[in-house]
């Protein structure tokens, strides 16, 4: 399977080292089935940090698990808003997987995901309002025995700044 991850550095030694905050699955490193998903990280990397270029590195993923474990939230929304809610706390309960794979919490569904983990909205409302949205999938290596053992680095190219 072919994933990408956008950056504004070419990334063609990925590891866990780099991550600096818990994301949606936590600490790792993320990469998507979805180019477009992978080109706009790109540029939000690349504004974020003021560079002149932005990339996505292509990579092939391994599908042979081989012992790892893994975390797959494929439409169970309920459980999946929660774990966003308990890494965007701190909490590191992502750290007993080796691969975690779901949603993305971009900025519509991040609002949303964001007024149910302020109280706002009930998880049935957030629930209702993400399903709106279109899917796209991102997939967190939390551990780099995972980036090893998955992930073959085959290319990359620069993304225009739109």
């Amino acid at each position: 399977m072919i994933v990408y991850h956008g950056s504004n550095v070419i990334v063609n030694h990925p590891d866990i080292k780099h991550s600096f905050r818990s994301l949606d699955f936590g600490k790792g490193f993320y990469v998507t089935t979805v180019k477009e998903q992978a080109e706009k990280w790109a540029r939000r990397k690349a504004d974020i940090y003021g560079a002149d270029n932005a990339f996505v590195a292509v990579y092939d993923m391994s599908e042979d698990l081989g012992g790892l474990i893994k975390k797959c939230f494929e439409e169970d929304l309920a459980e999946w808003i929660d774990f966003i809610c308990r890494c965007r706390d701190g909490e590191e309960d992502y750290l007993q997987y080796d691969l975690i794979k779901g949603k993305v919490a971009n900025d519509k569904v991040f609002r949303v995901v964001d007024m149910y983990h302020s109280g706002i909205w009930d998880k049935e409302r957030a629930i209702k309002e993400i399903k709106v949205y279109p899917n796209y999938d991102q997939i967190a290596f939390v551990s780099q025995k995972a980036i090893n053992q998955l992930l073959q680095y085959k290319s990359f190219y620069e993304v225009t700044m739109v």
